[in-house]
């Protein structure tokens, strides 16, 4: 193995994102990167949670936590979501162990999101012998949306402003990657159920831009982006009177398909938009 990590999957991804969760652990077995499913995890309280009860946002957390300090190995997350309730609860634990921390001793683990670690040099030198079948005219727009980029003081984000990761990632897959200036603008994904008018407008907006910038698809690592984006847009275009068909891929479908790892048209039949088409039309599939 490259590296091993304590797996965190979140509740996302053993349910509404799935497919998430298959491609992140078929893509880490190619790329030899070893994952141990944490025994016990619970929910983070994301999305609720800390807008309730900052303590218990924090201590639902921090036992997750806990659990990969008793094993000894960093936290790999995929969630977006996740790992920015991880991340505010590993600031809080380290600045006050004696409240936070079962041990009452500061974690010895990390907490680290997926796109950072296939951006590490080695992961991605790998990355780039195993894209068999590259995504050559697949125009892709990344998007990562807030909770990996902001705070970032909590969540340790280089480059806040304009981050990389999913760039260079797209890069070496082989696609185009397609520029715009709203990568990590907000698709309203919290009020998806509270104040639909608003996510309309904000994923709305998203959408129009990545036309703009001539996107075949947008890709992502951020499971409540990611539905969000896939489910709107029948009820975007009708209110505003566009066409829109745009699929959304987790940034592990991408590789996964540019590995030619089995499997991965059954993960993309869940998607709401079909991104089979567009697929098939760049000889991707």
């Amino acid at each position: 193995m490259i590296v091993e990590y304590s797996y965190y999957p979140g509740c996302s991804l053993q349910g509404s994102s799935s497919e998430y969760d298959h491609s992140i652990r078929a893509v880490c077995r190619a790329l030899d990167i070893g994952m141990t499913e944490l025994d016990g995890w619970t929910c983070c309280g994301a999305s609720s949670a800390h807008a309730l009860d900052e303590s218990l946002s924090i201590l639902l957390a921090a036992h997750n936590i806990d659990l990969a300090d008793k094993v000894g190995k960093d936290i790999l997350v995929g969630c977006a979501a996740c790992f920015s309730r991880l991340k505010f609860a590993e600031k809080a634990m380290r600045d006050e162990p004696r409240r936070w921390a079962e041990s009452k001793t500061a974690p010895s683990v990390g907490i680290v999101h997926i796109h950072d670690l296939l951006c590490e040099d080695r992961i991605m030198d790998k990355i780039k012998k195993l894209a068999v079948k590259p995504l050559k005219g697949l125009n892709v727009i990344p998007y990562y949306g807030c909770l990996t980029a902001r705070p970032p003081k909590v969540v340790d984000a280089p480059n806040p402003e304009n981050p990389q990761a999913l760039d260079e990632i797209v890069k070496a897959l082989g696609a185009n990657l397609t520029p715009w200036s709203r990568k990590t603008d907000c698709c309203g994904g919290s009020f998806a159920i509270s104040k639909t008018e608003i996510v309309r407008k904000l994923s709305g907006d998203l959408f129009e831009a990545a036309k703009h910038a001539g996107g075949d698809c947008i890709v992502t690592d951020c499971p409540m982006c990611q539905a969000n984006l896939d489910s709107r847009q029948k009820e975007i275009a009708e209110e505003r009177g566009i066409p829109l068909d745009m699929p959304v891929f987790f940034i592990t479908e991408l590789i996964a398909l540019a590995f030619g790892i089995d499997n991965t048209q059954k993960w993309l039949a869940k998607h709401l938009v079909d991104p089979r088409p567009l697929l098939a039309q760049k000889d991707a599939i």
